[in-house]
């Protein structure tokens, strides 16, 4: 079994409060810096600047995983990620019918570019993508496990956007592939509040806006592999695979 460093949420210069530095070859250069061996790209509300990093992750060799950090109608951040385009092309038309028609201040709020390889934008969206959608965590999850994906509630001991800060608890019905939390507190420590969670599967990731701070905490994957199936397996626990979480 190998050992890969993986960080899983990471934002690009299509979400409004990532840096403008934050483009896809420097992305896929920080992280190599970093000696990762795997990332998630997972801007607000959109999946546009997936593809291009992707693609550049496999000439480099870094895995991509492909997604997005979902706002839910309950305003808690959860990350979603997908094996193939077909199923990222769906959850983006999911993301587009369910975002509300708010246009984005870029002097306010930041700007939203998709840029190509050469840095070059290729795309602006008009609407605010760190709005909310008008879907409860309860339907995205569901939606996003019926497109054969994986499912995170994001940073879940901030007090701001977490799905703890919104609720007061995770509902126990409620289908987590993992629960990710910041490098603000330790897996034992947050498990001393919240001992009913003992039994899910952590990890530990940047939330990176800026190319300094990916990679800054990191999770360890135990797999065969770099794949969406392997990744799956270590979520599981399936046949040795396992995630190692501080």
């Amino acid at each position: 079994m190998n050992q890969f460093r993986a960080d899983l949420h990471i934002h690009t210069v299509l979400s409004p409060c990532g840096d403008l530095e934050m483009s896809p070859t420097n992305i896929i250069r920080a992280a190599k810096n970093k000696q990762l061996d795997l990332i998630g790209i997972t801007d607000h509300n959109s999946t546009r600047q997936c593809a291009v990093i992707q693609e550049l992750g496999k000439r480099e060799g870094i895995f991509v995983l492909c997604g997005a950090e979902v706002t839910t109608k309950e305003e808690a951040h959860c990350l979603a990620f997908f094996e193939t385009d077909e199923a990222l092309n769906n959850f983006q038309e999911y993301l587009d019918t369910h975002l509300p028609d708010i246009k984005n201040d870029p002097d306010l709020f930041g700007y939203q570019v998709a840029v190509d390889e050469e840095d070059e934008i290729c795309y602006e969206e008009e609407r605010l993508l760190i709005s909310a959608l008008d879907q409860s965590i309860d339907k995205i999850e569901e939606k996003v496990h019926a497109l054969n994906g994986i499912f995170i509630p994001a940073h879940v001991n901030k007090g701001k956007n977490s799905i703890i800060s919104q609720l007061g608890f995770i509902p126990m019905d409620l289908k987590t592939d993992a629960l990710e939390i910041s490098k603000h507190v330790s897996k034992e420590g947050f498990l001393l509040k919240n001992k009913y969670l003992k039994s899910n599967v952590f990890i530990k990731s940047s939330d990176a806006h800026i190319p300094e701070l990916i990679g800054e905490v990191f999770t360890i994957f135990e797999m065969e592999a770099l794949s969406f199936a392997e990744v799956v397996k270590a979520l599981k626990g399936i046949d040795n695979r396992k995630v190692i979480t501080e």
